[in-house]
């Protein structure tokens, strides 16, 4: 195996990974959840969505060769409060993903070191993936923080819950 098919197939685990904590944070709210906000400063769930909808069609679409940012996108309109049904953002949420995973799953080892642009500034492939790495990341991590301020108590853990670090240590040692 090569580097490259490595971290194609990483990359792959990983971004299926963040869809999946976001998708486990949707299960637990309910409508009304997707559209609060602390204050008129903060983003609200469903801008969250929208916006890494948006960015995930205009990114992945003819992504080796066409500018990442591309003209119909209107980014600014992602971050503009839209009264969605969750069922809505839920779709807006999987049509993102998509065509985010399909243009991923396209790529073998020697599209990596191919350069795309993303407003007009060249990035190799490898670089465009991990900039989306870690954009993803950051705005769903904020999903799953809002949900868990909404949620409070009734918060089902996504991850080792406070604690509980020793005996999930023992259970991936046992299972090794």
């Amino acid at each position: 195996m090569t580097i490259g098919i490595e971290y194609l197939r990483v990359v792959r685990e990983r971004f299926a990974v963040l869809k999946g904590q976001g998708d486990k944070t949707f299960a637990q709210l309910d409508e009304e959840h997707f559209h609060w906000t602390m204050n008129d400063e903060s983003n609200s769930i469903a801008i969250l969505i929208q916006h890494i909808s948006g960015n995930m069609v205009s990114r992945w679409t003819d992504f080796l060769t066409a500018d990442g940012e591309k003209p119909d996108r209107n980014r600014d309109g992602e971050f503009k409060m839209k009264r969605m049904s969750k069922a809505e953002l839920l779709d807006c949420w999987e049509h993102g993903w998509r065509v985010f995973l399909n243009a991923l799953e396209s790529l073998n080892e020697h599209d990596l070191v191919k350069t795309v642009h993303i407003r007009g500034q060249a990035h190799s492939v490898i670089d465009a993936i991990e900039r989306q790495m870690a954009h993803y990341a950051a705005h769903i991590g904020q999903i799953m923080f809002i949900g868990k301020q909404i949620k409070g108590e009734e918060w089902a853990n996504l991850s080792i819950p406070k604690g509980g670090s020793d005996a999930y240590l023992q259970r991936m040692l046992k299972e090794k």
